[in-house]
């Protein structure tokens, strides 16, 4: 059994690991949690927050069946666009091997922040790249050409974020990736697609693909210069949007047989996020303009100063415009013509003037004292959370939305866990991400079938190789080959 098979098994690396043995059992109680037939007394909301925490009890994931199990995922791909194309099907299950060119391998592994790494790893490659295989194989070379064809032929789908025509000039493109796996579902992720007058040649980053959108022209605030996104949005939104297609591609294939391309243009990804801003300059003629952390849909939506910090607030339903004067002590504004109505509150001038009033308030107040007015009174706010919050938020640990776990070479990791919660087939997290060519050895011989004299002449020839001695790419210090690659 390979090192890295027996890292996925260990407890350690689970977070409440139990045996299988347990299964039924848990899954039994959890669906028998109810009150006695009959009982008036039953509170229908706490038996069912009582249900749902046992059924997606995160603890028990590691006892549960994995949704994509058996499906392969070759990815060639970087920074992180691609590479978290790859990673939302390697939560789900699929298995996912990460070709790199030695010894650098990924981009990414280099841009953290501040220029500071951690156990000589790039704290930005860690969240797109959990429980991958990493291979480095040079693919300038016929023979690297080679080995990357034969491991399409074993794949369900490959992944790749180069410019448009990038492969197909190296001769590993989708036209002949489809000759030798016809069954092979290509992903072809760009900033500008694989066509059309602005696909050819042009390179893409999320701060692009911000700006190409529409995205940053309506951020900010009026009068003053656009603010980018402060995380990678159209990377991260991009890859779920290409991991999607990627689902769907495969339900078209369990019918049909048949692989196909998909191609995903990161600008056009965000453009589909835009809400009502590209459908009322098509429909009317009219530009949205920036207006700094107001909805302007909402109209009493907005981010206020307490005396320790920020809050944001929304009142959008007539209801909750109501509990807010209520809350304010200026209750005869719920019935002010100009507020009464969702249509009159989002009059610009109505809205700010309201604003107004509800920012004075909460100047006064702590950020703890407002999210209590509001859930007195239903209306919505939350304070602004930094990193540390959600590091030790309760909610989000308890669903295991924080994920602290085991990993073989680094010891204790934490790192944001899946999204979506799948009660039966949920996803996961099971290694963190390893340094460039880590898993050579196992995935050349367990899938390619090559001899342990083939692969060190390949490594001789350079033609698969590993990592560079350079923080970002190499182990961690104290790691020496007497520890194993798990």
């Amino acid at each position: 059994m390979s090192q890295a098979r027996k890292a996925r098994r260990s407890p350690q690396s689970r977070p409440g690991s139990r045996s299988r043995s347990d299964r039924p059992a848990t899954t039994r109680a959890s669906r028998a949690v109810t009150s006695p037939a009959g009982s008036r007394d039953r509170d229908p909301g706490q038996d069912y927050f009582r249900w749902t925490s046992a059924l997606f009890d995160h603890t028990k994931v590691f006892d549960k069946p994995e949704a994509l199990r058996g499906i392969r995922v070759l990815e060639l791909t970087t920074l992180v666009l691609g590479p978290t194309t790859a990673d939302f099907l390697g939560e789900l299950g699929a298995e996912v091997i990460k070709v790199e060119l030695p010894p650098r391998g990924d981009t990414m592994r280099f841009v953290t922040p501040e220029g500071s790494f951690w156990k000589n790893a790039s704290m930005g490659f860690f969240p797109e790249n959990h429980s991958k295989y990493h291979v480095g194989i040079d693919l300038h070379a016929n023979e690297g050409k080679s080995l990357f064809r034969q491991l399409a032929v074993k794949s369900d789908i490959m992944v790749e974020n180069f410019r448009a025509g990038t492969l197909d000039s190296w001769g590993i493109g989708y036209r002949d990736m489809q000759e030798v796996n016809p069954r092979l579902i290509y992903v072809a992720d760009s900033g500008f697609g694989q066509w059309g007058p602005f696909a050819q040649g042009r390179p893409s980053y999320d701060a692009v693909a911000q700006t190409v959108s529409g995205m940053i022209g309506i951020s900010g605030f009026p009068g003053r210069p656009p603010i980018l996104c402060g995380i990678f949005i159209g990377d991260w939104f991009g890859g779920l949007l290409a991991a999607n297609a990627a689902l769907v591609a495969l339900h078209h294939r369990s019918k049909s047989g048949e692989g196909q391309l998909i191609d995903l243009a990161q600008s056009e990804g965000l453009v589909r996020a835009l809400d009502w801003t590209w459908v009322r300059a098509g429909l009317t003629g009219g530009d949205r303009r920036p207006a700094g952390n107001r909805d302007e849909s909402i109209g009493v939506a907005d981010i206020l100063e307490c005396r320790d910090g920020h809050v944001a607030l929304a009142a959008g339903s007539d209801a909750e415009f109501r509990g807010l004067c209520a809350a304010l002590g200026m209750a005869e504004l719920a019935s002010d013509p100009r507020y009464a109505t969702l249509e009159a509150r989002q009059q610009p001038g109505h809205a700010v003037a309201v604003l107004g009033r509800v920012r004075e308030w909460t100047k006064g107040l702590t950020r703890a004292e407002v999210e209590t007015a509001a859930a007195k009174h239903g209306f919505a706010a939350a304070r602004v959370a930094t990193a540390r919050d959600k590091y030790t938020d309760e909610h989000l640990r308890a669903r295991g939305s924080v994920w602290d776990y085991e990993d073989p070479l680094y010891g204790r990791m934490v790192e944001h866990g899946p999204g979506p919660k799948l009660s039966e087939t949920p996803a996961r997290i099971k290694w963190a991400a390893k340094p460039v060519g880590w898993h050579n050895q196992e995935i050349f011989t367990r899938l390619l079938g090559l001899a342990p004299s083939r692969i060190k002449a390949l490594t001789e020839q350079k033609v698969i190789g590993q990592w560079a001695e350079i923080p970002g790419a190499r182990p961690p210090a104290d790691w020496t080959p007497d520890h194993g690659r798990i």
